[in-house]
């Protein structure tokens, strides 16, 4: 990639990107075209040369895919030695397995290949009585040195800290994504030599829930490497999440449960357990480590644990404060208990200096009652924390917003739903129902829960009370009037102003807008919900002062410093739990079960690691038989099977926008035609594609066949496609995006027929796709679209819609049915109908963050 600019500015086009890199990178500031940005940092790295022999130390090939297989399967060890067996009896590639004993020796043998976990003892005292607990753990260092060592992940690390900026036609507009475009790691980079990058730590810890019961527990710590991108950091490849740590779990004891010692000596146990992990970073923030990586390079790093990422309950012990029953429970400031509710309010920050100097100055006190007066006028436990030895890393700083657990489970789930089913079952069993019949008629969305059911159905899984955020206001509207239900409504115009926060919070890419226009909604959710409380404040007894609210008051802060949210949200940690809680299942006695669990954890990894290795050499290898092929062999060639093919395989129409899948038998006009009779949308259905062709044809200068206008004849024969796969370029991170849209009379046991966004010469307009379809004209097929347009003026727009940010538009007649092109279709979206209002529709903006932005440009033109 070359920059167009690296010097003083000249001119810019709209969408250039500047990059300037942190002085100590040595880089000058360049300025690239926004088509060869995306081919710059962050593109595919250099395919490094393949290991010949990865499977080692598996004697064989062979040997390592069957014992992969057996892994994978978890084979008992009878299984496994069958299989061995039956593979001697009639085998071609050379297998030297024995048995499962050499089976297991090979992968001990293997596990030098990636740093294995050590167990060691944690011994911390209560009540003068030394308590001994295990503690498993993998060296973060020696981890994440794997990972600078090796040839397929090194490539991917970013060393040094950027700020982007996009050019809009004026000026440059600063944005931030991953975490070393935002300021902590820049700051960072600016406190260690010049000659030195940072290497920073993102980490995560909480209990996983082991049997089904939740009777067995397990305690990972989790790591990933910020320097890594996060399609990468939060994948499920090698430098992905890693188990890097199994805290002790403190029994609870009848006679002590509950009482400040115990539960002062259970973070104990956790901060003393942590320190072991952590303890291999210390030595290296004086001098740094030099580290030969994947290149030959030597380079010297410094490590920061830039992020902990963790739920509420984690975030208390991590901060080593008392919780929700301390007069200042939250781990970043020093809110007071009894202002909680307030987010637009500015507190003092806690940091780890100030921290450590009440704490050192409550020991010195001689009294436990004078002690308990400084330590609890910050809510602070008398407990050491282990994050005191990394000089630079404030733990008050790196603990990070967590929209998985305050926003989706926690704002929402366990405070604004509970309040809104309370004011539905006030209306009766009909508004139950009316609610739920709204969720059953949605259309299907990708990446959208689908519900029957919603009003008296309880979910574990935050995702799904995220998608009921997005849709329960363009179900409940109808329901709730504003003036016959004034505290309802107000409720939920408060979850509308929730769910537009929340989509901020979402954002995959935040610019000094966004993150301006985020704290504007938060400032308007805090209004409205002011006012919900006082209005209700009669009439309920549910207190609004609880720190997952507060919390959100600090999440902009963390955009600015350590990028977008899911930078650390907890989410991808989460899903972690279900493989090791299915190894509790299933590859354990449940005894002793966390050596088991992480023996198997170990395994696996190394299973990924050959694994990769060996379809790095198989690809290398294809390729290479490739260049030495002169001619194609016609026995690998595709034949043409329909059995064979999916019905959603796609032919590309325009590669880069839209491919065209589910291919119909080709009809002729006058079939198509009497099959819809009775059907407004079909009538004429040939003059009318005739007119619109031939004025397509003249609008683009394109010749038409012959000299002559186009004149389909009733014998000529159009071909129908009913799925119809569009690119479209986001508005958040102007990354393709791509729909799934489809136009069926039968999918899934019902009609389907989705909605688009199109282009046309007098701008947007909304539709319903009809009819997908190509048709010859010449020697050439071109796709088009029948769509129903809702775009009749709707008049004037009920008060509501500007309560709830609606979006109305009004369908035509089916007999105005017009024919698009394919190509202007711009994005899918989704429509749901107001029942309250004949032949009007709502836009959906909340499906994604793209339409969100894309509707919020729409409003303000």
């Amino acid at each position: 990639m070359t920059p167009m600019w690296d010097g003083p500015i000249l001119m810019h086009d709209i969408d250039d990107i500047k990059v300037e890199y942190h002085p100590s990178s040595g880089i000058p500031t360049k300025v690239y075209r926004f088509e060869d940005y995306g081919r710059g940092p962050g593109a595919s790295p250099a395919v490094p040369e393949a290991d010949p022999i990865p499977w080692q130390p598996f004697r064989t090939r062979m040997d390592f895919e069957v014992a992969e297989l057996a892994h994978d399967a978890g084979l008992s060890h009878e299984q496994l030695d069958r299989l061995i067996r039956l593979i001697h009896r009639s085998r071609i590639e050379l297998f030297t397995l024995k048995n499962r004993k050499d089976v297991r020796d090979t992968w001990d043998a293997a596990s030098f290949k990636m740093t294995p976990f050590t167990k060691e003892e944690v011994i911390v005292p209560f009540r003068g009585v030394d308590q001994t607990f295990p503690l498993f753990r993998r060296s973060l260092w020696d981890w994440v040195t794997d990972l600078l060592q090796d040839p397929q992940v090194g490539p991917n690390f970013v060393f040094d800290a950027q700020r982007l900026s996009k050019f809009n036609g004026e000026k440059f507009v600063r944005f931030i994504h991953e975490p070393w475009t935002a300021h902590a790691f820049w700051e960072y980079q600016s406190k260690i030599p010049s000659d030195a990058k940072p290497l920073a730590f993102i980490l995560y810890a909480d209990k996983a829930k082991l049997s089904s019961f939740g009777r067995a527990k397990g305690y990972p710590v989790v790591a990933r490497c910020a320097n890594l991108p996060i399609g990468i950091r939060n994948g499920e490849g090698l430098g992905g999440g890693r188990v890097v740590g199994w805290l002790p779990i403190v029994k609870e004891d009848k006679q002590h449960s509950g009482k400040p010692a115990f539960v002062n000596f259970k973070n104990a146990v956790w901060h003393a357990s942590f320190l072991k992990i952590l303890d291999c970073l210390a030595p290296l923030l004086r001098l740094g480590s030099a580290i030969k990586c994947w290149d030959d390079v030597i380079r010297v790093f410094y490590p920061i644990v830039l992020i902990l990422s963790a739920d509420y309950e984690e975030q208390a012990v991590m901060a080593l404060i008392r919780g929700l029953m301390g007069k200042f429970p939250c781990p970043v400031c020093l809110v007071p208990r009894d202002e909680l509710s307030n987010t637009l309010k500015v507190f003092p920050l806690r940091t780890c200096t100030e921290t450590k100097a009440l704490l050192a100055r409550a020991r010195e006190c001689t009294t436990l009652d004078a002690r308990e007066q400084i330590l609890s006028s910050q809510s602070l436990r008398d407990v050491d924390s282990s994050f005191g030895i990394l000089e630079h890393t404030d733990v008050h700083r790196a603990l990070s917003h967590d929209k998985l657990h305050f926003n989706d489970e926690g704002l929402f789930s366990d405070h604004k739903w509970p309040e809104l089913q309370k004011w539905v079952e006030r209306l009766g069993r009909q508004a139950a129902v009316q609610i739920d019949s709204f969720f059953q008629s949605i259309p299907r969305w990708r990446n959208l829960n689908h519900f029957d059911q919603v009003i008296s159905v309880s979910f574990s899984d935050g995702t799904k009370y995220e998608d009921i955020s997005k849709l329960i206001v363009f179900a409940a509207h109808t329901v709730f009037d504003r003036d016959t239900d004034p505290e309802a409504y107000l409720l939920l115009r408060c979850i509308r102003s929730y769910v537009e926060f929340n989509m901020y919070a979402s954002l995959e890419v935040h610019t000094e807008d966004t993150i301006n226009n985020g704290r504007e909604a938060l400032s308007k959710l805090t209004g409205l919900m002011d006012k919900y409380i006082e209005d209700t404040a009669e009439m309920s007894e549910k207190s609004w002062n609880f720190p997952k609210k507060h919390l959100s008051a600090h999440l902009f802060d963390d955009i600015k410093a350590k990028g977008v949210s899911r930078n650390y949200s907890t989410k991808p940690n989460e899903k972690m739990h279900g493989p090791l809680k299915d190894a509790y299942q299933d590859r354990t006695n449940f005894k002793n079960f966390a050596e088991q669990i992480l023996r198997y954890n170990h395994d696996s990894l190394i299973a990924e690691y050959i694994r990769n290795k060996l379809d790095h050499l198989d690809s290398q290898n294809l390729s290479i038989s490739d260049d030495l092929e002169d001619q194609p062999d016609t026995a690998l060639q595709e034949t043409d099977n329909s059995d064979d093919i999916d019905v959603d395989s796609t032919e590309p129409t325009d590669a880069q926008h839209f491919s065209l899948g589910s291919k119909q038998v080709a009809m002729s006009f006058t079939l198509i035609e009497a099959g819809s009779l009775g059907n407004p949308a079909f009538e004429r259905f040939r003059i009318k594609l005739n007119d619109f062709l031939n004025r397509a044809f003249a609008a683009n200068s394109i010749p038409f066949p012959g000299g002559q206008r186009i004149q389909l004849v009733a014998s000529d024969m159009i071909v129908e496609y009913r799925f119809l796969k569009v690119n479209f370029e986001s508005l958040v991170d102007w990354r393709v995006s791509t729909d799934y849209l489809r136009c069926t009379p039968m999918f899934h046991g019902s009609p389907r027929y989705d909605c688009v966004i199109l282009q046309t010469d007098t701008g947007i307009i909304f539709g319903k796709l009809m009819l997908i379809f190509t048709c010859t004209v010449g020697d050439v097929q071109y796709p088009v679209t029948l769509v129903l347009p809702y775009d009749r003026p709707v008049g004037i727009r009920p008060r509501k819609d500007k309560d709830f940010q609606f979006w109305r538009i009004k369908r035509k007649p089916r007999a105005s049915a017009e024919f698009f092109s394919v190509h202007s279709i711009v994005r899918g979206c989704m429509i749901v109908e107001d029942v309250s209002r004949p032949d009007e529709f709502l836009i959906v903006d909340t499906i994604d963050t793209d339409m969100f932005l894309r509707m919020q440009d729409i409003r303000s033109q």
